[in-house]
This record gives C-alpha cells, sequence and structure tokens, in this order.
C-alpha cells in the first residue's frame, strides 16, 4: 500500500480516520484486504502520535468497527454506482473536460458524510487523552511537522518540482498505467506551475495542529465536540486562506491534468483507466459488510 509515515496533507487523518476512501481508490495492492484491516491500520497511525491505553484501544476498535459497518452498506453502493458511471464515461472515447470535473466532484462528495460520522470516534478518542498524552501528542505533532519541512523544503525549488513530478506520475499510473514521454512531459510541467505549494500545505498543517491543540485544552467540556467537528468539517477554513484558495486552484489544476494525461495517452490508456474502475467495482461488489 502506498502509505508514507507522514501520510496525507494534514494531522487529521489519524483521529478523522479518513481512510477508507483512501483504501479504496488510492491503489492499494488488495482492496478488499485493506479494507478489512483499515481499522488496525487507524490504531497504529494514532499510536504514531501518543500512546494509548488498553482502554483506548478497545473503545477506539468498537467506534472504528461500528464506522466500517456503516460505511460499508451505506457508502460502498454509492462508490459502485460512481465507478459503473466512470466506466461507461471511458467506454468508447476519452471524456472531455466537463466530464472529467463532473467526476472529480463525485469523488470529492465522498468525504462529507464519512467525516461527519468519523467525528464522534475522533471526539471520543481525544476527550479521552490525560495531561500527558496532550503533551506527548503537541511534542510528537511539532517533530513531525520539523521533520517533514526538513524533507520537504531542503531542495531547491527546481529539485521540489521534480519530486513533485515524480509522486503525481505515480499516481497517475495506477489509474492510467505506464506515462508515455508526452504524458511526463505534461506532469513535468504541472508541477512546476505548483509553486508554493509545499509551503502552503505545510503552514497550513501546522495551523490545523495548533488550533486542535488549543481545542484539547477544552476537551473535558460540553462543547468540545462541535469545536472538534468544526476542526474536522471545516479543514480548509482552519488551515487558512492561502490554503483554501490553493486547494482550490489545485483541485483545478488536477482536473485539467487528467484530462490532458488521458488526451495525450492513447487506446491502451482508456482500457487502464477503465479496467481500473472495474476492479475497484468487483472488489466493491465482493466485500461483505459482516464483521470482520
Amino acid at each position: 500500500m502506498d502509505t508514507a509515515k507522514h501520510g496525507a496533507p494534514g494531522f487529521s487523518k489519524p483521529f478523522v480516520l479518513i481512510l477508507v476512501l483512501a483504501f479504496a481508490l488510492v491503489a492499494c495492492s488488495s482492496t478488499k484486504l485493506a479494507y478489512r484491516y483499515a481499522d488496525w491500520g487507524i490504531v497504529w497511525w494514532v499510536e504514531d502520535y501518543v500512546t494509548l491505553t488498553a482502554d483506548q484501544k478497545q473503545q477506539l476498535n468498537n467506534d472504528i468497527e461500528q464506522l466500517r459497518q456503516w460505511h460499508c452498506s451505506a457508502e460502498l453502493p454509492r462508490y459502485q454506482a460512481w465507478l459503473d458511471e466512470l466506466e461507461s464515461d471511458v467506454a468508447s472515447s476519452p471524456p472531455d473536460q466537463a466530464t472529467v470535473e463532473y467526476h472529480q466532484q463525485q469523488l470529492f462528495g465522498f468525504f462529507p458524510s464519512l467525516l461527519e460520522r468519523a467525528t464522534p470516534v475522533a471526539a471520543n478518542l481525544l476527550s479521552s487523552l490525560s495531561d500527558e498524552q496532550v503533551n506527548e501528542l503537541a511534542e510528537n505533532m511539532a517533530q513531525s511537522q520539523r521533520e517533514m519541512e526538513e524533507e520537504f523544503l531542503a531542495d531547491s525549488p527546481e529539485a521540489t518540482a521534480e519530486a513533485r513530478a515524480e509522486r503525481t506520475a505515480e499516481r497517475v499510473e495506477r489509474w492510467l498505467g505506464n506515462l508515455n514521454n508526452k504524458q511526463r512531459d505534461i506532469v513535468r510541467q504541472w508541477s512546476a506551475n505548483r509553486g508554493a505549494q509545499t509551503e502552503i500545505w505545510l503552514q497550513g498543517r501546522r495551523n490545523w495542529q495548533l488550533a486542535l491543540l488549543e481545542a484539547l485544552e477544552r476537551r473535558n467540556e460540553p462543547t468540545f465536540g462541535a469545536e472538534l467537528e468544526y476542526l474536522i468539517l471545516n479543514s480548509e477554513e482552519v488551515r487558512g486562506e492561502d490554503y483554501k484558495a490553493m486547494m482550490a486552484e489545485s483541485r483545478a489544476a488536477m482536473a485539467s491534468l487528467m484530462h490532458d494525461m488521458i488526451t495525450a495517452g492513447d487506446a491502451a490508456t482508456l482500457a487502464h483507466l477503465q479496467n481500473r474502475a472495474v476492479e475497484l467495482n468487483s472488489d466493491f461488489a465482493a466485500l461483505t459488510c459482516s464483521p470482520a
């Protein structure tokens, strides 16, 4: 599975638990296996930041199992319907820009309901933390932030853009297959045009962390659940105006990139995309919603 230690942008992943979509749509070697063991992955990520007690682990496991049951029964059918539509739209000819944007909107549309359902899981865990655990959390978040800044900002802008191009090409290839020279040139140009995106992302990540730590000071108050819900459901607002603008631009740029990459491909590109949708759809159809 392609999941680095630091994971996706922001600290929210371990506690927001927005993992099921990543397992299903970011090309793990086995969607079924990843989905079935997503709960253990979540616990592992959480423990990267804070040492849990036995009771906290048990509560988290119980909460995650309920989340998985809901997601399997209520959300997977939505994914299957989307994949059916995607299969149809790429069956005969390259999709136009509007179609690519539509499918991107469909994909992002899966997140709100998952975030809403995951919020109580995060609230249950975070409200149970001791002062010592909150201090451990703060220290580990700060260390992680320093490591990421050293990793992503150490190189020149050109080297940073090249590394971004490599990561982007790897992700695109999971959906489109091996890239030709023209497609690789498109990715390199696209990555070079992202400007200070990495710096903005890192600062937004830190903004969110600080807001979480501030909210944790009130974790025993009745308003904590609502505060955490705001942090989770309005993450881009919390991360700052620069981050919010960057994300809006990035979504539009990503849709354009996918359209350009498909257009620069050939029949094999479309076939790979369609086969990928069929593969995921088959995995979803084979999943059962019985307890793991």
